[in-house]
């Protein structure tokens, strides 16, 4: 396959329009096991918005994964493995509780590339969330197609992660949680809730903990610490994945200018995901 084969995908742009409704956000608060949720007019948290503006396909319409079928929104890359590799936010204004907002959507970029398992596609693409006319949320997000992996591969030796944490906590990812957080974001990948699906099809040990569940913890975190500030941007990278009951912690630390070095720390030391945060 050839990248010109994509190039009419890029510049390709949808829009939603979806209320911030007060159930799914006490719903997601309880998920997290905080003590209270945010109330009307109150400000979506940080990593909420993902709960939000998601395709609703009939049953029939998707994959063999639980995605929606390719070439919709999305350019129709053949590749099995479809997976968020990361994302860069920037949070301009607060997105109230209840009020309705819509998200632009526009594909950026397209780019092959060829790594140590075979081919790898590169989707970009920018979502703007406005609300009563102004921008509030800006996200490049980026996902990755690629290659399935052969049977009896090996898998991969994590990356260490050997930077000291000013503060942090453990994370029980048991499958109650990973249910609850497929059903309030409407993703049906298969890898999260299908067991036999994850080990036999997409080659995982076990089911696999959401990648914006841990930038959501992680973002948490971050506020945590923030002395009741909120924030101006939020970065995040997936490393290894990190699977259902095994225990992992979200870490951080001071970096320069006042911003933060957080990570997701795996069972065995491993760098799950390493992301950073700075403050309006």
């Amino acid at each position: 396959m050839l990248t010109a084969s994509y190039d009419s995908w890029v510049g390709r742009e949808e829009e939603r329009s979806e209320r911030i409704c007060i159930d799914a956000v006490e719903a997601l608060a309880a998920t997290l096991d905080l003590e209270s949720a945010p109330r009307l007019g109150d400000a979506l948290p940080p990593g909420w918005q993902w709960m939000f503006f998601n395709p609703v396909v009939p049953r029939r319409g998707l994959g063999a994964d639980g995605h929606p079928r390719r070439g919709g929104f999305l350019p129709p890359i053949e590749l099995p493995r479809r997976m968020w590799a990361g994302s860069r936010i920037r949070y301009l204004a607060d997105l109230p509780v209840g009020s309705t907002a819509v998200k632009k959507s526009r594909i950026q970029k397209v780019e092959n590339k060829v790594g140590k398992r075979g081919s790898l596609w590169f989707v970009t693409v920018q979502h703007t969330t406005r609300c009563q006319g102004q921008d509030c949320i800006v996200e490049e997000q980026d996902i990755v197609y690629r290659e399935a992996t052969p049977p009896g591969t090996p898998a991969p030796v994590p990356t260490r992660h050997d930077d000291v944490a000013q503060w942090g906590r453990d994370v029980v990812p048991d499958t109650t949680l990973l249910f609850r957080y497929s059903a309030l974001t409407f993703n049906g990948h298969r890898i999260h809730y299908d067991q036999p699906y994850a080990r036999n099809e997409e080659g995982y040990p076990d089911l696999v903990v959401h990648g914006p569940l841990t930038a959501t913890l992680l973002q948490q975190l971050a506020l945590e610490q923030g002395g009741g500030r909120a924030l101006a941007s939020f970065e995040f990278r997936g490393v290894s994945p990190l699977f259902v009951s095994h225990p992992f912690r979200v870490e951080g630390r001071q970096a320069e200018g006042g911003a933060l070095a957080l990570w997701a720390r795996g069972p065995s030391g491993e760098l799950a995901m390493s992301a950073g945060a700075t403050f309006r």
